[in-house]
């Protein structure tokens, strides 16, 4: 008997909804079906307009995207069913991870947001949808954030090798997978594909840089290179993660006005590859000096000048995609999020404390039946 669970991803880059069909009675996993659903050019430009805050929204606006995001989500686990020939009624339960549009995990009153109405995506699919899982986590004193470090001890770790995961999606993070069972931890780098999608939207009109090739055509403005490094974000200790509302395109324009003299976009580009770059391998050598392997995954893992950025950062470090390992990197987040909905159900915690900060492993998610 096959035991299949969805997972649904939309991340920072907000370039739509990925969702996998899993089946976790073959070890460790396999992947019954796949699909990729772009977001409707509106859809995604009012998402941008929230996570971004370029624009206040009122409670119906914000209503009413909740509603329309989640209405979005279940008709991509419907077109997902369809294409797999499996039934609904032999899904156990869809883990919906919903879309972030606040991360704010310090103050007085923490929390982070996700829409995507999971009693919608419940009623149309009419499957078991865990969602919510941030709040649980926040709750018990953690971030929030990253949350997919659990699912990757479990399917890359190793005894005999310090491992290392790098997510590269709009943010970067980091997992660490020390050899002989040691403590996992893992935190967010900082910005990996965000800044360079909107530095290429806004010059070449793209959604973003296929292969890194326009980056690659050009050169690393090292004054602007150590200006953005120079941000208190990459010096804060781990646990830390952030999002859009501080990586974004007026954090950038802010960066440019301050350096002076613009370069030219191209070189920007490049730079700001290089920015991806540099942190992610700057954090991974302080953390974890011994890594032997660095699995990349996330749109990033596809941008070949970026992989090779971080291969020369990382001398004496095997950096390949999670694909060498079977689990192609388009998928990781959401087959993370498919097990994380197995856990809840099974009443195990989702969350590893040294990671988030949270005082202790909480089961997450709120469940809404089918």
């Amino acid at each position: 008997m096959s035991d299949y669970f969805i997972g649904l991803m939309s991340g920072t880059s907000l370039d739509g909804i990925d969702a996998v069909l899993v089946d976790f009675d073959l070890a460790p996993l396999e992947l019954a079906a796949t699909l990729h659903q772009a977001f409707a050019p509106a859809l995604r430009e009012r998402l941008l307009t929230l996570a971004e805050s370029r624009q206040a929204l009122d409670l119906n606006d914000y209503g009413e995207l909740d509603a329309a995001l989640g209405e979005a989500f279940a008709e991509t686990v419907r077109a997902l069913l369809g294409e797999s020939g499996i039934a609904a009624g032999e899904v156990v339960a869809i883990g919906s991870h919903g879309q972030t549009v606040r991360h704010h995990p310090h103050g007085p009153h923490p929390f982070s947001l996700q829409i995507g109405d999971p009693a919608r995506i419940a009623e149309r699919t009419g499957i078991t949808t865990v969602a919510d899982f941030r709040r649980r986590d926040l709750a018990a004193g953690g971030q929030g954030a990253p949350l997919v470090p659990p699912f990757h001890r479990t399917v890359f770790a190793r005894k005999d090798e310090h491992r290392a995961v790098l997510n590269v999606g709009g943010m970067a993070n980091l997992t660490l997978l020390p050899a002989a069972d040691g403590p996992v931890t893992g935190f967010d780098t900082g910005p990996g594909n965000v800044l360079l999608d909107a530095w290429c939207r806004r010059h070449q009109g793209k959604a973003y840089d296929r292969d890194g090739a326009w980056a690659c055509a050009g050169s690393v403005d090292a004054a602007l290179l150590e200006r953005l490094l120079d941000d208190p974000y990459f010096r804060r200790p781990a646990p830390k993660s952030t999002g859009r509302e501080h990586f974004c395109a007026d954090w950038l324009d802010r960066q440019l006005r301050a350096a002076g003299g613009r370069p030219a976009p191209q070189d920007v580009q490049a730079t700001l590859l290089e920015l991806t770059a540099r942190s992610a391998a700057d954090a991974l050598r302080a953390a974890a000096p011994d890594t032997g392997t660095l699995l990349v995954c996330g749109g990033g893992a596809h941008n070949l000048c970026l992989m090779e950025a971080l291969a020369r950062a990382l001398p004496g470090v095997a950096v390949e995609t999670t694909g060498a390992c079977g689990l192609p990197p388009d998928w990781v987040e959401a087959s993370a999020f498919a097990w994380l909905a197995k856990q809840t159900l099974e009443g195990k915690p989702g969350n590893l404390p040294s990671v988030t900060g949270a005082a202790r492993a909480v089961v997450l998610g709120a469940v809404y039946p089918a």
